[in-house]
Formats: structure tokens, C-alpha cells, sequence
């Protein structure tokens, strides 16, 4: 992964030298998405930053600071400001080699390059005089993220005051002429809420005890990344990010938005305690009843006295906000006149906010920053109030820990996902076993004893000399094969390689009374674990191979057709590739949020500066991970079938497909988002786009909006090679 920066350059080369090379346009779409991240579309499309930014720096230059340093400069657009109101001397630095090419492209383009001093450096490894000859008056950065400290500002600002930058301003002085030093943002102030949200609960906690009729053991503790890195020494984001004011079914504030604190940029000494400063507690009233399920952070960026930023969900914002999930508490509910308790640290160059718990009404305490004592009224309350934190904040040590990814955890939440491919499995085994009904396994331990039901389930495959083979060999953590074995006389095989999945999974297989030896880990059987579809045993055949088809992003797996042709020939007569087949469905809509977010649209956004036709060299035609329930767009036409992926008929299969479209309703067509019907047989379908999914849609954005009327019919000629759909729309 060192070297996406070269790959991207020789996949680059390859798609201007021949367009219609269809695997270097894949792997260059992909390869982009890394290296320009999709954020600075939507930061470049935000005319309300950029003209807040221009008006803080034309107020610095104009007062006196005529040399400038913009810290992680990206396209170059805050230097080219300061050189635009006046500045004398202009450095930046950029990391990154694509990021730095491109700002050294957008600035000799706008007729500054001999003005604009490029650095490919690290900030942190300027040095005077080697890269600039002396201290400047005025540093500028956008270096924040979602949670303000996550992309390093602490860190670089503390070294640009003591290496870079002239002494700050003594305070109580009046007007400056520039012999001090001085930083755009000069401030910022954090603000937190609790909130309810169903779609954050389903990305991490796992909301129930049983699945498919598989119970999921109390020995075993699902917690997602961000509660993970609580106590891991790697350093990992403690945070998730979501834009809410688009979350798929909304939120509810439990209460009011609490300042949690404030840096000031321009302040040495206040920076360099923020890493040593000790956790402190913090305390947020609950207003409104509900289910505690996240505290989400936002921020004030006070860039001058005068101009200001902020990133709250109620504003029209590019930034999304900062959510930290509750996880690993007894009862997550909330009522009026509750405390959410939380602990706040600054360490690692984030903001962590951790400990999260509430503390009943009846037990009044004040917890906040300035008196870490509890206020109780007698001892017993005391002593009740402690318990009940030490409950809701410690896990269960005699526990396994299972850490899965937020789309896995919303997998495990996915009942519908999992009753299908139960159902699915059942009718494929019970053809090939019509004596599996009297055989299956009672998992439930109902009516003759859990004892009896052990010593039944541990001769189990004994009495079977010929199992049935099940291989799950999608990604990620998965119960599928545990589902199967359920299903009779079976021998499943999953592919997970975490060893902390595979010790989860014998847990809950130990906990649902299966013998060790219906669930197997099919790496551990392979020398070479690139091949994973093989046989199970020379002269066995599998009965069912499950097959990762979609991604949770919305594209189709890469590979797929291949692997579902070496999977049809490792099949026995009557076995099946679940899915069977995928209908890939899209429809024409009108969003500008998707042009937005896919290219810079002209001069206008970035204040008259030429930036668009170098940047949106690293558009890609396909935008992932949307949610099309609060996309904001207009639908104009219906729903079409566009595609028929078969696995188990690739003679059905097309890689290209004319499919007319009818418009009913006027508009232009910006997009055209898609999503999947998958079939694991013709009784049993799983549709992406479902409320209850863990998968996102995608779109493809076309290049140029299509002015359409009602009743005017429309061909999209769609093409598909690997992972990549292409859509072009004809009149």
C-alpha cells in the first residue's frame, strides 16, 4: 500500500494512452479514491468555507503579515489567497506526492508559480534556512478533520511556534505591523451531544441473542473499532464519522449541545498541554427519554475575531461530525432528568471521548470539569451510583472479546439476510438428504435435555458417514456456517482469518451444542491459502459454496465471474453457488449533491481560481457508499432492471445491455444510482436498498447533466467487466 502514488500515475498513463482499457480504468478508479480523497470535491464545491477563509486572510495580510506558510496545502487554494490579497511570501508544504504534483499544476495554471513556493515536505520536517530562509508571520491550515485533531494540527502547530513562526503577539497589545506571528484558525470550540439513532446502534451493537435460531453466546462480546481503541495500544480512530442531518432514519437529541472545550491556536503553552492534560469528566443533563446510542461531536472553527466555521448538523456544511457509539453498557436506556457521563482526553492527536455511561435521576451528581467529586446524598447513594458506573463502563473480563467492523456488526443485525440463506440452505440440503428433517439438530435443547441433546449432537456426524459440505468463503465475520450446520448431517467450513473471529464462532458453536466437528476453518486445511476454492477432501464435492457477490460499498466484487466458474465445477449434482444470480436495478435522478461530491463545478465555488480540470482528474464515474433513502434527489424515471449477473447459468450472463428508460418527471439527469436483487434461489431474494441492509448503493455520475421531459425515452447502454458497472445515456 506504500505505493499507491506510483500505481496511480501507471494506471493514470494507461487510461489517457487507450480509454477503453477497461482493467487500467478499474484498478485507476480505485487507486484515486485513495489518493484524492473524495472530501476535497466537497470542500472545493463549499463557497461559503472558501469565501470565509479569503476574507480571514485578506484581514491578516492587509494588517501586516506579508509572509505566509499554508500547512497541508492540498490543491494550493489558501495560498493562492494569500497571495491574491497581497502577500509578500508565500511557502507550502504537501505530503502527499499526488496532492503536491497537483498543486504545483493548479498554480502555475492561475500564474503563480514563481510566487508560490511548493514544498513536498512533511511540516514537520521544514527546517530554516534549508526550505525557507526565515520565520514567517502567518501560518494557515485546513488540517482538521471531523473530531478537529484527527489529520495532526496540534502537533504541527506546536512545532511551526517553535521553529517556523515569528513570537505571537504579546496579549493586551493593539495594533501589529507584522513582526509577530500569528495562525488562520486562531481558535476552536468543541461541542458534544447524546443523541439516539438507530442506524448508529446497528453499525455497533449487535441488538439481539439469537439469529436464524442460533444463539449468540453471552461469553461473547461484539464491540466495533471505535470502542476497541479505548484500550488498544494502537492507534486507532476512536471515532466514526457521519454527515446526520442525512442519516438514514434521523436522530433524536437526549440532550442539550455541551461544550466540551475550547483550544486557542495562537497559544503555545495551551497546545503543548493538551497531550498531558489528565482525562476530565464531563456531564450532560438527558431532556428527552430515549436509547443512548451515541455522543456526536462538533466544532467551531474561529478562524479571526471577525469570521467563523462550523461544523454542527444543523448547518450546510461539507464536514461531517465527529460520533463516538456507546458501547458494552447493561441498559443503554435514558429518561428526562438523567446524566450521561463521559471522560474527554486529547491523546494521540485525537479527541477521545470515552467511559460513556448515565447515571439515574435519582442519584444527583455533578461531574463536571471543574469539581471531579461526586455530590450525593448520603453514602448508600454514593456506593449505589459508583456500582452502577463501574457496570456500565467495564466489560466482562471472562468474556471473548470479538472486535468487528461497523458493516459486519450491521450484517450480524441483518434478520432478514440470515432467514433467507437459513431457508435457502435448508431446501439445497434437504434435496440432497430427504432423511435430513428426521436428523436435524434441536439447537433450542427442547424436550428431552440439554444433557441427552449433547450426547445426540456429538454422534451426530458419526452417524453420518457421508456429511453434506457447506463453504463460506464470503468476507468478513460470518455465522452462515454455523446457521448450516444446523441444517443436518453437515460439515461447514468458514473462511474467516481473524483468530479472534474464529475463537468467537466456537464459542457460539459450543453455546448452540454442536460437536467441534461440524465447524471447520477452511484456511487452516489449505497449503496455499491463495487458492481458496478447492475441494474439500480429493474425492468430495461441495454441496454449497457461499460467495461474496456485493461489497458493502455497492460495487460487485471484484472477480466474481471467476470464481463462480471454478465454484461451478467443485459442485456436486444438485449443489448450488448462493447467489444464484444478482438483477442489478437503477433509476435516472436529478441531485446536486452528487455533482458535488463527484467534481469541482467551475470557478465560481473556488472565488474565480482554476483548480477544476486538474483536481477532477481524480473523479471517478461511480460514487460508493451512499445511502439513496436520504440522498437528496429527484427520481425521473422508474426503476429498471439494467443487468443479470448468473452465477449458476453464465450462459444467461452479458457483460454489455441496452435497456430504454421512460422519464416521468422533467428534470436533467445527473445520476443514476443502482443497487441489487440478490437471488439465493427463486423463492429466496435479498434487495440492497432494504432499510435492514448492511450494504450502501452506488451511482454513476455522468459528466454532463441531460435536460429531460416528461414522456421523452432514453437508452442506457450499460457495460460491466469485474467490479465496474458503466452506464452511458443515449437519447
Amino acid at each position: 500500500m506504500g505505493f499507491r502514488d506510483e500505481a496511480a500515475g501507471y494506471f493514470h498513463k494507461a487510461v489517457k494512452l487507450n480509454p477503453d482499457f477497461a482493467d487500467a480504468k478499474e484498478n485507476f478508479y480505485r487507486v484515486a479514491n485513495w489518493l484524492v480523497e473524495r472530501w476535497h470535491f466537497i470542500m472545493l464545491n463549499d463557497t461559503k468555507r472558501n469565501l470565509t477563509y479569503l476574507k480571514a486572510i485578506e484581514n491578516a495580510v492587509h494588517s501586516g503579515c506579508k509572509s505566509v506558510l499554508d500547512i497541508g496545502t492540498g490543491t494550493g487554494i489558501l495560498s493562492m489567497f494569500a497571495k491574491k490579497a497581497g502577500a509578500s511570501l508565500v511557502y507550502a508544504c504537501e505530503l502527499s506526492k499526488t496532492m503536491y504534483e497537483l498543486a504545483r499544476d493548479v498554480v502555475a495554471a492561475n500564474n503563480m508559480e514563481r510566487k508560490i513556493n511548493l514544498l513536498h515536505l512533511k511540516s514537520l520536517d521544514i527546517e530554516i534556512p534549508k526550505h525557507i530562509p526565515e520565520r514567517v508571520s502567518l501560518v494557515v491550515t485546513e488540517t482538521v478533520d471531523a473530531g478537529l485533531f484527527g489529520e495532526g494540527i496540534v502537533e504541527s502547530l506546536i512545532h511551526a511556534w517553535e521553529h517556523l513562526l515569528l513570537q505571537p503577539k504579546p496579549k493586551n497589545q493593539g495594533f501589529s505591523t507584522g513582526d509577530y506571528g500569528r495562525v488562520i484558525p486562531a481558535s476552536a470550540t468543541i461541542f458534544g451531544m447524546a443523541v439516539e439513532c438507530k442506524e448508529i446502534r446497528r453499525h455497533h451493537r449487535v441488538g439481539m441473542q439469537e439469529i436464524a435460531g442460533v444463539h449468540l453466546s453471552n461469553s461473547v462480546q461484539f464491540f466495533s473499532p471505535t470502542c476497541a481503541s479505548a484500550g488498544s495500544e494502537e492507534n486507532v480512530e476512536p471515532y466514526t464519522t457521519e454527515k446526520l442531518s442525512r442519516i438514514p432514519g434521523g436522530y433524536v437529541p437526549l440532550t442539550e449541545p455541551c461544550q466540551v472545550m475550547t483550544v486557542d491556536f495562537n497559544n503555545l503553552q495551551e497546545l503543548k498541554s493538551l497531550a498531558a492534560r489528565k482525562p476530565w469528566k464531563l456531564s450532560l443533563p438527558v431532556i428527552e427519554g430515549g436509547i443512548l446510542d451515541a455522543v456526536v461531536v462538533w466544532f467551531v472553527l474561529q478562524l479571526d475575531d471577525e469570521h467563523a466555521l462550523s461544523t454542527s448538523p444543523s448547518e450546510e456544511t461539507c464536514w461531517e461530525q465527529a460520533v463516538y457509539p456507546v458501547q458494552g453498557l447493561p441498559d443503554y436506556s435514558v429518561k428526562t432528568g438523567d446524566t450521561v457521563l463521559m471522560e474527554v482526553c486529547c491523546q494521540d492527536c485525537y479527541l477521545k471521548i470515552q467511559e460513556i455511561s448515565s447515571l439515574p435521576s435519582k442519584c444527583g451528581m455533578d461531574t463536571s470539569e471543574k469539581d471531579d467529586t461526586l455530590s450525593l446524598g448520603n453514602e448508600a447513594e454514593l456506593c449505589d451510583a459508583l456500582a452502577g458506573l463501574q457496570t456500565t463502563s467495564k466489560q466482562d473480563g471472562n468474556a471473548q472479546v470479538c472486535v468487528l467492523e461497523s458493516t459486519e456488526i450491521a450484517l450480524l443485525n441483518n434478520v432478514q439476510y440470515h432467514k433467507c440463506f437459513k431457508a435457502a440452505m435448508d431446501k439445497v440440503l434437504s434435496a440432497l438428504n430427504p432423511s435430513k428433517d428426521s436428523q436435524s439438530m434441536d439447537v433450542d435443547g427442547h424436550g428431552s435435555g440439554m444433557n441427552l441433546q449433547e450426547n445426540q449432537n456429538k454422534s451426530f456426524l458419526d452417524a453420518a458417514p457421508d456429511p453434506l459440505y457447506v463453504l463460506d468463503v464470503s468476507e468478513g465475520f460470518s455465522i452462515l456456517p454455523i446457521i448450516a450446520s444446523k441444517l443436518g448431517p453437515v460439515r461447514a467450513y468458514s473462511s474467516v482469518e481473524k483468530e479472534q473471529h474464529q475463537a468467537a464462532l466456537n464459542v457460539i458453536s459450543e453455546a448452540n451444542h454442536f460437536p467441534k466437528e461440524a465447524l471447520e476453518f477452511w484456511l487452516s486445511h489449505l497449503e496455499d491459502e491463495s487458492v481458496v476454492l478447492q475441494r474439500p477432501k480429493s474425492d468430495k464435492l461441495w454441496s454449497i459454496i457461499i460467495l461474496d457477490v456485493i461489497e458493502t460499498s455497492g460495487l460487485i466484487q471484484q472477480e466474481v465471474m471467476e470464481k463462480a466458474a471454478i465454484s461451478r465445477c467443485l459442485l456436486h449434482s444438485g449443489g448450488k453457488i448462493f447467489p444464484q444470480y444478482v438483477l442489478v436495478y437503477g433509476m435516472l435522478v436529478e441531485s446536486e449533491s452528487l455533482l458535488l461530491e463527484s467534481a469541482v463545478q467551475g470557478t465560481e465555488p473556488t472565488l474565480g481560481f482554476n483548480i477544476a480540470p486538474f483536481i477532477n482528474q481524480f473523479k471517478v464515474p461511480v460514487r460508493v457508499y451512499l445511502n439513496l433513502s436520504t440522498l437528496p434527489c429527484v427520481p425521473l424515471s422508474k426503476p429498471a432492471e439494467l443487468l443479470r449477473l448468473d452465477l449458476m447459468n453464465p450462459l444467461l450472463n452479458s457483460s454489455s445491455r441496452e435497456v430504454k428508460v421512460e422519464i416521468c418527471k422533467s428534470g436533467q439527469v445527473t445520476a443514476i444510482p443502482f443497487w441489487y436483487h440478490i437471488y439465493l434461489d427463486e423463492d429466496h431474494s435479498l434487495n440492497t436498498s432494504d432499510e435492514s441492509s448492511h450494504w450502501k448503493q452506488a451511482a454513476v455520475v455522468l459528466d454532463e447533466p441531460l435536460q429531460v421531459q416528461v414522456g421523452d425515452e432514453l437508452v442506457l447502454d450499460v457495460q460491466h467487466h469485474k467490479s465496474n458497472i458503466c452506464i452511458t445515456v443515449k437519447r
